[in-house]
């Protein structure tokens, strides 16, 4: 990827400080980044090394300290907080450590939930994209199970699912296989591949699984600051 046109995400000198007292953090530095259409970036390190400082940065929910991100040719510096909150929803998905699913709803209600906050996507259509998107992650027999009557790894695929429903341009996950057994892993794995060469969606995904992070197509390790290919 040469061109700031064709790129899906581009981060420049990106850094990220924390006031601690009188010292200052200084979490992340001259960062830079650039994924293409359906690229697949696993981003490792050690546990306080900023992954996820990095990903909320880059998806727009925290702000940096210094840089410049462009999120699908937007700068997120010079957007309202209700155009981000639009760029997220027509472009963006998100899974988290934590599955963060609307504990009243079932598992195809939090699916649906990113298509219903459209309003003009029919319902019939919803349902059956939100019903695809569960078969897929293996849960459509618990579809009308609230997350409560579901096992950790199964609210996990939830919400794989919930981020993936959309077809976003580019999906952040942190942690995305961390509560999931090694078949249900693969599983997902699968779903991510098949995604990127169908919908050229693209991939950021922050993990410690090692397995996952050799089938993206490129690594790189957080270290000082900074990524470095690894």
């Amino acid at each position: 990827m040469t061109e700031s046109m064709s790129a899906v995400l581009e981060c420049k000198a990106l850094a990220k400080n924390f006031d601690e007292g009188p010292e200052k953090l200084e979490v992340l530095k001259d960062l830079n980044l650039m994924v293409g259409p359906s690229e697949r970036v696993a981003v490792v390190g050690s546990s306080g090394s900023g992954k996820t400082t990095l990903l909320q940065l880059l998806a727009g929910l925290d702000r940096p300290s210094s840089g410049e991100i462009r999120v699908c040719g937007h700068d997120l510096a010079t957007m309202k907080d209700t155009q981000q909150n639009e760029l997220r929803n027509r472009h963006l998905g998100f899974v988290y450590q934590f599955h963060h699913l609307l504990p009243e709803f079932t598992a195809l209600e939090n699916v649906s939930m990113p298509l219903l906050l459209r309003k003009k996507t029919p319902i019939r259509q919803i349902k059956e994209k939100a019903e695809r998107l569960l078969d897929a992650v293996g849960l459509l027999a618990r579809a009308k199970h609230k997350p409560a009557e579901l096992s950790g790894g199964e609210r996990q695929r939830v919400a794989i699912a919930r981020a993936l429903v959309t077809e976003p341009d580019l999906v952040f996950m942190d942690e995305p296989t961390g509560n999931l057994d090694p078949n249900t892993a693969e599983k997902v794995h699968g779903l991510m591949a098949s995604l990127s060469k169908a919908s050229r969606t693209s991939f950021i995904v922050v993990t410690h699984d090692m397995n996952l992070a050799r089938q993206m197509d490129r690594v790189y390790r957080l270290e000082s600051g900074t990524l470095v290919l690894d």
